[in-house]
């Protein structure tokens, strides 16, 4: 499947291409969205047996570009499942075609990708190998691919951004996404690149990238990849590194070239390093090439697949995707010192999140006996005024009505954040009995797809809180006699919450 390509046939217009689809190729794992319409992610031929266009003997297929459109629905027909997708940037309709042109028949396509320039706008790290395992030829035959590769991806301001970083013993980057935004002086900056030599810490190096690379000159909400080669095979373990750039909301994109002989296997510290790096093994995250001579065929299709990459998994996490809610108790049994804490546990816990006007949001509503509205999801999109906000609330003092909050929160601070599963959460910090019932609003608002997170103090009664908090109780539920006990809870909240995001997507 690795060598399926799309194809544009020359008597077609933009808007149309003739596709060759091949036998079987729903044995394939193929990945359709839609029905009638297909998101442009989908494999056509999959696409073309779902319509009934195809069967399983394969032919040529008619594939009619659209524009990018929401909730494509999911149905089963000719025995393939596609999927529901809320949104995606473009479509395509699939139809019958009788005549295939020579000049295409004896090609296989799949997949309608976008074409790179300024629809393709990705933050690009190249992680180059720079080890003893290239040597210096391998190395100069690697620059000047990676060169042609930038050239292909049409860098530009408005366009995708591209740096370099090195894998080596030790990860060194040579420039970042800002430094150089022109073709011309990328592939000038790409020939200054020295080779370094050393062992294949590849692992290493994306952990590098996660952590220093990305933290600077990155455009916010657009989609982040490290696109890394490796020749052989790594020296180091990339399990790891993956997890944080996926936790981080960074797509790693394997260029495995010159795979390790069947005499070398036995020298590979892990065979399965490629299915545990990427973000999901369904070969969307990799592309092989056989050996560095004769790469030129792979540039355009490489920074085709690229660009297909966007707001593909990884871009979309728990930290950039959720709606936080926080309800807080302001009864007169807290005390105003306490209520502080209440709000430093609140803040840190929303520090942990990417909020943005196009990420994760945050609202906050204090109860006593009646509620206020804090602020609304929509107030503050930029996250230092959204953090400050949280700790600028004023404590208001009064008596416990926890189950009317919960029934407020979720009819106004959700009410115009509709969102997919696992999207809504909302974290209820108390520390008494409520004086009315909490039971029936808190399965309300579980009904509405806000996860519920209880959060007690002091002599908040555990089966208040159990009874608040979502399924399964024992990790929704939090309880500590002391106020400054607080900030133990934070990481295991956002792990949970991030954990059901998962979970649920």
């Amino acid at each position: 499947a690795q060598a399926v390509f799309s194809i544009l046939s020359s008597h077609l217009t933009e808007e149309k291409q003739l596709v060759l689809c091949p036998p079987n190729c729903t044995l394939w794992r193929v990945s359709v969205f839609g029905s009638r319409v297909y998101a442009a992610v989908s494999s056509v031929c999959g696409a073309a047996v779902h319509q009934g266009v195809i069967r399983s003997s394969g032919g040529p297929v008619k594939v009619h570009k659209l524009q990018g459109r929401q909730n494509y629905l999911g149905s089963y027909s000719h025995g393939v499942q596609s999927q529901a997708l809320s949104r995606w940037t473009a479509s395509f309709t699939v139809a019958q075609s009788v005549n295939v042109p020579q000049e295409v028949s004896s090609q296989i396509a799949t997949t309608v990708l976008p074409a790179p320039g300024p629809d393709c706008q990705m933050e690009i790290a190249l992680l180059l190998d720079s080890s003893n395992n290239i040597g210096q030829r391998r190395f100069n035959l690697q620059k000047n691919f990676i060169s042609k590769l930038a050239v292909m991806l049409k860098i530009g301001p408005n366009g995708p951004h591209v740096g370099v970083v090195q894998a080596s013993d030790t990860p060194q980057t040579e420039f970042l996404l800002t430094n150089y935004t022109q073709p011309k002086d990328v592939v000038f900056a790409i020939k200054e690149v020295a080779y370094l030599g050393g062992n294949t810490n590849t692992g290493k190096a994306i952990m590098h990238t996660v952590e220093s690379f990305f933290q600077t000159g990155v455009r916010r909400g657009h989609p982040r990849v490290i696109v890394v080669f490796i020749d052989g095979w790594p020296s180091d373990d990339l399990e790891d590194a993956a997890v944080l750039a996926r936790e981080s909301g960074i797509n790693v994109f394997l260029v495995p070239v010159a795979k390790p002989a069947l005499e070398e296997l036995g020298m590979v510290r892990d065979k399965d390093y490629m299915k545990k790096a990427v973000c999901k093994d369904n070969g969307y995250f990799t592309y092989a090439i056989p050996s560095w001579f004769g790469t030129t065929k792979h540039v355009k299709p490489l920074a085709q697949k690229l660009c297909s990459v966007d707001q593909l998994l990884c871009s979309k996490t728990c930290y950039n995707s959720v709606n936080l809610g926080f309800l807080i108790d302001g009864s007169s049994s807290i005390g105003e010192g306490n209520f502080r804490l209440i709000l430093d546990f609140i803040t840190a816990v929303a520090r942990s999140f990417d909020i943005s006007d196009i990420g994760s949001r945050v609202g906050a509503v204090q109860f006593t006996y009646d509620q206020r509205m804090e602020f609304n999801m929509y107030d503050y999109p930029v996250k230092d005024d959204a953090l400050r906000a949280l700790q600028g609330i004023p404590y208001m003092s009064g008596g416990t009505a926890t189950g009317d909050a919960v029934a407020y929160a979720t009819q106004n601070l959700f009410l115009a954040r509709k969102a997919g599963p696992g999207r809504n959460f909302l974290i209820v910090v108390t520390d008494g009995q409520s004086y009315d019932d909490v039971r029936g609003p808190a399965l309300a608002a579980q009904k509405e797809g806000i996860t519920i997170y209880s959060v007690g103090v002091a002599w908040a009664p555990m089966d208040d809180l159990q009874t608040m908090a979502s399924e399964p109780k024992d990790s929704h539920t939090f309880f500590t006699r002391e106020f400054t006990g607080l900030q133990q809870f934070q990481q295991p909240l956002v792990r949970g919450i991030c954990r059901d995001f998962t979970e649920a997507n």
